[in-house]
């Protein structure tokens, strides 16, 4: 089974992991596509490590653009030889994914995404609802986000800890598959 981690850091960002728990079923190309609804009316203002693959109609923005302006965007990983000012760590591989039975290191894609009307607090988050994530094959099925306990980041000091405003788990299964095992990372 796979599960995908939104870490939501404040202000409006958002780093998204997805980790592939499959034994041996990787992600070839031409790669994943990761889809979800926002709750209210959100934007995507920012990427870096991935892209929508529309627009939507952002004609009521002046001046600063959106990325993406669609309720359901859908959202694909950039290519290798993407430009490092627009990486992070674990992009960038054209949406192949190994699986963690292959290679732990490789078993793993991230993005960060700057999020405008998404809420400042972890009161007012609004959680995006009917996640997809498509990829050849037969196929997933996506469960609800949940809520757990934020991550704590420490300084590479390691005098001063802080924490992310909330954070998601989203689990996806095959839907070949009967039952989905939970694992703790």
């Amino acid at each position: 089974n796979w599960k995908f981690l939104i870490i939501i850091i404040g202000n409006g960002q958002a780093v998204v992991t997805m980790f592939n728990f499959q034994q041996y079923r990787h992600i070839q190309a031409p790669g994943w596509t990761l889809g979800w609804t926002w709750a209210k009316k959100e934007v995507i203002w920012n990427m870096m490590g991935a892209q929508t693959t529309e627009q939507g109609d952002c004609s009521k923005f002046k001046g600063n653009i959106p990325h993406c302006c669609k309720k359901d965007p859908t959202v694909v990983d950039l290519l290798p030889g993407t430009p490092y000012n627009q990486q992070i760590a674990n992009c960038c591989k054209g949406g192949v994914i190994n699986s963690w039975g292959q290679d732990t290191a490789t078993a793993v894609s991230s993005f960060q995404v700057s999020v405008g009307a998404a809420g400042t607090t972890n009161k007012t988050v609004r959680v995006p609802k009917n996640f997809t994530l498509k990829a050849p094959g037969p196929g997933y099925t996506c469960g609800p986000a949940k809520i757990v306990k934020p991550t704590k980041f420490v300084t590479q000091d390691g005098r001063r800890v802080t924490q992310a405003m909330s954070k998601l788990i989203v689990e996806i299964s095959p839907l070949s598959m009967k039952k989905m095992r939970i694992l703790e990372f």
